[in-house]
């Protein structure tokens, strides 16, 4: 039976909701681990994994699991100085190094050895059974750990950096605007990274926009997938607004008004399903709808909270992100999405408020987006990556 030890990160700084913080992570580890033979216990320092599963698989699912801070292979031995010394080098004896160092982290005070005395008197213990090493406290080949607790103390060597941040859900449910670029799923991921469950809204505007465009974005979406396990995408039909726009607006304002139709659709999708706030990968000067000046005129058509995780970054830390979580190479793939067809020489990008109240009322656009929403498909798309559920 192998040892997986979880350690929590971000949630430690939580104090009375950190039980909370603990259980949904739990959840959400259960839920993705589905399948697999685990035996999971959680308290309120770390969390264990026991299972005789492939181990190196079941370490990748962990390590996008938002909320976990790092991953070990551990070796549990009962807290008694014998057990601990006969484990270690048990282990130690199993590796290839020539310089070490060993760090205690003893966290069961009435272990009667302070941890400084302990890890000294752990290497010496090597030094004795070991031959043609050294210690290096400054860049070990070798890193040994030991955690001492109270009812058992955990023997690792490698400590495996994983997501961080907090359980997705903790902050309850938003609705991502997910087009088929670059920022939108960068925008997705960062926001489950503080806990927030996505639903997805894709606007397409077929035949302006193709089948491939759609399906890219459910490629995108089964990219997110691996952050939290099942993603509602709601696909909106845009045509009849955006022909409408076309037909009836000055070009200039073509960008303007239409944001602010997806806004008023994303709103009323968001009411239906009790989502709390918005999410869009707009960044702040990067295109002529993401000017301040802009995004307070499209903004002011919802009072909902919309968060924009890469408002502040540039192309570039964006780019490395997408790369990171392996959206980059679907969102470049060459099929126009609806913000791209339509696309004005020269769009405002100081737009004017009551001259986009004025510009909208020339057309019934309420009626439009009641039939927008009512007539979407919704489609559950599964960690799996391989069904979709309409």
């Amino acid at each position: 039976m192998k040892l997986i030890l979880i350690k929590y990160g971000e949630l430690t700084t939580k104090s009375g909701n950190r039980n909370l913080f603990i259980n949904i992570l739990y959840n959400n580890i259960k839920k993705a681990l589905d399948g697999y033979d685990v035996r999971i216990i959680k308290n309120r320092v770390r969390m264990f994994i026991e299972t005789d599963d492939n181990i190196e698989e079941i370490t990748n699912i962990l390590k996008n699991i938002f909320g976990i801070h790092s991953i070990v292979i551990a070796h549990r031995v009962n807290t008694n100085t014998e057990e601990i010394e006969s484990k270690v080098l048990e282990v130690a004896k199993n590796m290839d190094f020539k310089t070490f160092k060993v760090e205690t982290d003893r966290a069961d005070k009435t272990f009667t050895i302070p941890s400084m005395d302990f890890s000294r008197r752990i290497g010496a213990l090597l030094l004795k059974n070991i031959d043609n090493i050294k210690v290096d406290v400054h860049n070990p080949e070798y890193l040994l750990k030991i955690e001492i607790r109270e009812d058992y103390s955990y023997i690792y060597e490698k400590e495996i950096k994983a997501s961080g941040g907090y359980p997705v859900g903790v902050a309850g449910k938003g609705l991502l605007m997910l087009s088929g670029g670059i920022d939108s799923p960068v925008a997705g991921y960062l926001a489950m990274k503080r806990g927030i469950r996505l639903e997805c809204v894709y606007f397409e505007s077929p035949p302006h926009t193709s089948e491939m465009a759609k399906n890219k974005v459910k490629t995108l979406v089964e990219k997110l997938n691996k952050y939290d396990a099942n993603i509602t995408l709601h696909i909106v039909r845009f045509t009849d607004i955006q022909e409408a726009i076309y037909k009836n607006i000055d070009p200039t304002y073509m960008i303007t008004i239409m944001r602010r139709m997806m806004y008023r659709i994303a709103n009323k999708i968001m009411e239906k399903n009790n989502l709390l706030c918005l999410i869009n990968g707009e960044s702040v000067g990067q295109v002529a709808s993401q000017t301040l000046t802009s995004m307070r005129v499209i903004n002011s058509v919802t009072s909902v909270p919309v968060i924009r995780p890469v408002a502040c970054l540039d192309k570039l830390e964006i780019i490395d992100i997408a790369r990171k979580i392996d959206t980059y190479e679907t969102s470049i793939l060459p099929y126009e999405d609806c913000c791209t067809i339509f696309l004005p020489k020269h769009p405002v990008i100081n737009p004017d408020i009551d001259k986009a109240i004025e510009y909208e009322q020339s057309f019934d656009y309420e009626k439009l987006i009641d039939d927008a929403i009512n007539s979407r498909e919704i489609i559950k798309i599964k960690k799996d990556n391989k069904k979709f559920d309409i």
